[in-house]
């Protein structure tokens, strides 16, 4: 569309000039005005402002004058139309708008992409913002972009496609969640991001059991399965319903706060000489409880004993309210990542 209003602009401009040189060369030879009088009879004529002109013409230059009065309101209407709707195109609300996001997108560098926005997306959606994490969702469906478009950055498009996620970022992304309800459209999806970026995690839905060990081979880090997930926790409620209840309150709840937060050891470190957890003394300092640490080799160790020795690029598992992992992060400077 903006091609066809680039050249309908410029065939106006070209007739513009072409009057303009028509009104100049007709003035010059027909009334026998000099090139300076010429091109002021020929602005004055074709812009209509009414002044008089520089001398009495004769019978040849008033026929000459009406013919370009006439050429220059049709040409000159024309030519306003097409610049008006050709500024109105590209100033639109909607394209300043599309604009806006480009840029924002653009600016983006180990942020999240999200596929789809159903159900699980978004959850998704939901609990990145809570975490503060910047994301873009990829979505088709112009009725969810127009409902949710003022609080989500989202990309208008088919996540199937290369150049969509390229728009989205995906070769400066850290993360990927694709959420889109059909597994093969997920397969996909999975091969085109692992090609654009070989460093990104990739956390992938499924439906069906025999999609996850495919979706692993695609390139997924983590594959999901909601209705699975779903199940479980709907027994569990059943079995330990108190227990189930209370990992239910560790979610995000409110004003979008959480319960538990992960901190490398480096976080501390930089500030304070730390070789175990007891040094940490984290609650007293804050509130929060250790919970669980994360060896350099990804072992897990559930609530670790106090003189367990901190090793570099470790992390560890606080649990506490939120007013106490704010202070938490307050207190060692701690940036969401």
């Amino acid at each position: 569309m903006i091609k066809l209003f680039r050249s309908k602009l410029y065939v106006a401009l070209l007739l513009m000039v072409v009057v303009l040189f028509f009104g100049v060369l007709g003035y010059r030879y027909i009334a026998d005005y000099s090139w300076i009088d010429a091109l002021y009879m020929t602005i004055i004529t074709v812009t209509t402002v009414g002044f008089s002109e520089v001398r009495p013409m004769d019978i040849e230059g008033k026929i000459f004058t009406v013919v370009l009065i006439v050429t220059s309101v049709f040409i000159f209407g024309f030519a306003i139309s097409v610049i008006t709707e050709y500024l109105l195109s590209r100033n639109s609300p909607q394209k300043l708008k599309l604009k806006k996001v480009k840029n924002t997108i653009d600016k983006l560098s180990n942020h999240v992409v999200v596929c789809g926005f159903g159900r699980n997306g978004m959850q998704a959606a939901e609990r990145l913002k809570a975490y503060k994490k910047p994301f873009v969702v990829i979505e088709r469906d112009k009725e969810l972009l127009e409902k949710y478009d003022d609080d989500i950055l989202f990309m208008e498009g088919d996540a199937n496609e290369d150049e969509v996620l390229l728009a989205a970022g995906i070769d400066r992304a850290k993360y990927l969640i694709v959420t889109l309800p059909d597994d093969a459209a997920n397969l996909f999806v999975v091969l085109s991001a692992r090609q654009l970026n070989t460093n990104l995690f990739i956390i992938s839905r499924a439906s069906q059991v025999t999609s996850q060990r495919k979706l692993q081979l695609a390139g997924a880090n983590k594959v999901i399965m909601p209705d699975k997930i779903g199940g479980d926790h709907m027994a569990s409620l059943v079995v330990m319903p108190d227990l189930i209840t209370f990992m239910d309150k560790l979610s995000v709840e409110g004003e979008h706060t959480t319960n538990l937060e992960e901190v490398a050891i480096e976080d501390f470190s930089d500030q304070m000489d730390c070789s175990s957890l007891r040094d940490l003394d984290l609650r007293r300092k804050t509130g929060c409880t250790i919970i669980g640490y994360i060896a350099p080799d990804g072992e897990y160790i559930i609530n670790p004993e106090a003189d367990l020795p901190l090793q570099p690029k470790s992390k560890v598992i606080v649990l506490g309210r939120p007013e106490q992992i704010r202070k938490l992060n307050e207190m060692f400077h701690i940036e969401l990542s």
